[in-house]
């Protein structure tokens, strides 16, 4: 009934094996795979017609994660997997992107690709299994797939570079790094580092790299023996619209691309498009697209063939030079923290609010329940390109923000240190080029606005590639039109002391080390020169914003915490409502207390001390008289605690009676004499000054 072709790997002890024949056989290539008791199971299917309105690759990949993997129920009123979770979305980008560029322009079928985890052990990753997985199922599909890919992840402990490293060994480790490509190159790379140099990710690179390679031959033997029939892709001849549009826009384009504005460019360029589509109106033979195809052709041989020869940007800079920069802070006054950042015709207002722990994300996960408390959400209005369409949180918004998160979480401080959960959003309100470093940057401004004490101030910067040949030239601070022309996207984030963030996405077959590095090199020279233009606006962390929560801690002895609480938290509660304040206590007997205010602050802080401590011998309190008796007066001077004032200790003059001086619920000022055996409290009044709360000086 089932013709299972299955191949099996060991690495480093852990044996990895990839499956099919057996499960979804209907699709054209499906995969089963498996590391440990984590299994994966990735389909793909592809559209036998294209459709002809369309002039892209319509690739979707769809990272499921399914709670029944790890035994789980998820939560919620419908108690079913619901929209796509943030990681999911970062996964499916994950796998995206080393697959997309390895189909030809030619192919325009609809591609769909779910890799679904459907068990889950805690130990062994899913994404770099379903990255795996993806790729054997598209190589036995028989699509037009320049594979297969494999991935790895690196981390960095001790010196040392870790291949797959374990979720508690990640928790040691100064680096996280994913990279994937073919056996030849590296397509993509996604880290967050702590401080890293150059030197050191780009031998974790090749050393993710290197680790791989024995998994795409694992790949290619299974192909080997299972995979379908390949497609047929016909390539359309366009060399009749290649020529005349060559013949009649060369020069027209060449003058756009000379302009340096980039609306007046976008808006040329748009004129000469119309021209070109009018040209072939009645040819039946060619579409609209067709004509698109050619004209972005030529824009690219025009810009890319200037940049090679001439070392001439579309802007007039030079490879290395980054975009005029200019930095402001605390540009909003009711926000916590602010901050501008300009650079070109790139643009970011970015704000920074500081909360509780009452603020932090909750995150269900097939790990349980987890807690965030610094969030970084991006946004990436259509206004910001001159443009109208969708509002809304899509993949580039998660993406991007993410990008940006991973940059600036090296240099957070400890929640010990901060006590504060922090939330930055960063509005991109003008885009040409690197928007997400352009992030980084504002980020870190407006964190420092706020008070927040970062190690060291963050910046990014991203670089492009021309690529022709062995000839190449890498582009400092890139624009949009010499991404969507060029052949990489690299992002590169960091300190003046090294890397905390790097992001790589290759357009064609793949980079040497060689260009890697003068990538890098070049990166640093720019992100140390865009430090340097953060600095001259804020150099250190501001003060509080007077909107911000003020935040204290304290330790209690861990006897004590079930006095602070409460039965049924009921003198917790009581804390709250007199206070004003939040008040949290965890098992370890840690106090944090969050006001807005400082007089809400103290009042909080002095009931709970008055719960915790014990009351000083010799010191004066202020307190309540709350019962007479023949013998003298019982005061509630320290919090909950009582203490005796004896009929003699009320005056210097006789008393007979305290109800002679003194009424219950009247206010005293009382000193501490001394504490008996049996913990009883001795007080007395007539040795303070009850006007002046001072002790009465004693006669010579």
């Amino acid at each position: 009934m089932f013709k299972i072709v299955k191949k099996e790997i060991e690495i480093l002890g852990k044996k990895i094996s990839l499956e099919t024949g057996k499960i979804a056989r209907q699709a054209d290539g499906a995969i089963i795979a498996q590391c440990g008791e984590t299994v994966v199971m990735a389909t793909v299917v592809g559209a036998k017609k294209i459709n002809p309105d369309v002039d892209y690759f319509p690739l979707s990949v769809n990272y499921q994660e399914k709670y029944y993997a790890a035994g789980k129920i998820p939560g919620g009123y419908f108690k079913r997997e619901a929209r796509p979770t943030e990681s999911e979305t970062l996964i499916s980008r994950l796998i995206d992107r080393p697959i997309r560029p390895l189909f030809p322009d030619e192919f325009k079928n609809e591609v769909q690709l779910l890799p679904t985890v459907i068990s889950y052990d805690k130990e062994n990753e899913a994404d770099i299994l379903s990255i795996i997985a993806s790729s054997a199922a598209l190589a036995i599909s028989g699509m037009p797939f320049m594979g297969p890919v494999g991935a790895s992840r690196v981390g960095f402990i001790d010196g040392k570079y870790i291949l797959n490293p374990s979720k508690k060994e990640l928790e040691n480790s100064k680096l996280d790094l994913v990279v994937a490509g073919t056996k030849d190159a590296v397509l993509m790379v996604e880290s967050e580092a702590k401080g890293l140099t150059e030197e050191e990710m780009l031998k974790a690179v090749k050393f993710g790299h290197e680790s791989f390679v024995p998994v795409i031959s694992m790949i290619e033997e299974l192909a080997k023996e299972c995979k379908k029939p390949d497609w047929v892709v016909e390539k359309k001849d366009l060399s009749e619209i290649k020529k005349k549009i060559e013949d009649e826009f060369t020069d027209e384009l060449k003058k756009a691309f000379s302009i340096k504005d980039k609306q007046e460019r976008s808006n040329l360029i748009s004129e000469i498009t119309d021209k070109a589509k009018k040209l072939f109106e009645e040819n039946e033979n060619f579409t609209e697209l067709d004509v698109n195809y050619e004209l972005k052709n030529l824009e690219k041989k025009i810009v890319r063939t200037d940049i090679l020869k001439n070392k001439n940007r579309i802007d007039g800079r030079g490879l290395s030079d980054v975009r005029p920069i200019m930095c402001e802070v605390g540009i909003l006054p009711r926000a916590h923290g602010s901050a501008l950042f300009t650079r070109g015709e790139t643009q970011a207002i970015v704000t920074t609010t500081l909360g509780t722990s009452d603020d932090e994300q909750r995150i269900e996960s097939l790990e349980g329940l987890q807690r965030e408390r610094f969030m970084l959400h991006y946004n990436f209005p259509p206004f910001s390109v001159g443009e109208t369409g969708r509002i809304g949180t899509g993949r580039r918004e998660i993406g991007h923000g993410k990008l940006a998160w991973r940059a600036l979480q090296a240099v957070l401080p400890s929640s010990d240190e901060f006590p504060y959960t922090v939330r930055v959003v960063s509005e991109i309100t003008e885009s040409n080029g690197s928007s997400s470093m352009a992030t980084v940057c504002g980020s870190s401004l407006s964190m420092m606005d706020a008070g927040v004490p970062l190690k060291a101030p963050v910046a990014g910067v991203a670089m492009g590639l021309i690529l022709e040949g062995k000839k190449f030239a890498v582009l400092t601070d890139i624009l949009g039109d010499e991404d969507h022309l060029g052949d990489m996207d690299f992002k590169v984030a960091g300190t003046e002391a090294g890397i905390t963030s790097l992001q790589m996405d290759i357009k064609v077959a793949g980079i040497t080390p060689q260009i890697m590095e003068k990538a890098l090199d070049q990166a640093k020279e720019a992100r140390l020169h865009i430090l340097d233009e953060m600095a001259k606006s804020l150099s250190a962390p501001s003060e509080f914003s007077k909107y911000a929560p003020k935040i204290e801690s304290l330790t209690v002895p861990s006897d004590k915490i079930r006095e602070v609480i409460g039965s049924g938290g009921k003198v917790i509660k009581e804390i709250v409502e007199v206070s004003g304040a939040k008040v949290d206590i965890n098992d370890e007997g840690l106090v944090r207390i969050a006001s807005q205010n400082k007089e809400s602050l103290d009042t909080a802080r002095k009931m709970i001390s008055e719960i915790v401590e014990d009351p000083i011998v010799g010191q004066v309190y202020e307190g309540k008289v709350v019962k007479l008796m023949d013998f003298g007066a019982f005061v509630n001077f320290y919090g909950k605690r009582d203490g005796l004032v004896h009929v003699s200790q009320i005056s210097e003059e006789r008393v007979n009676h305290p109800k002679d001086v003194l009424t219950e619920g009247q206010n005293v000022k009382v000193k501490l004499m001394g504490i008996d055996d049996r913990g009883k409290s001795k007080l007395s009044m007539k040795v303070i000054d009850q006007s002046t709360g001072k002790e009465v000086e004693k006669e010579a």
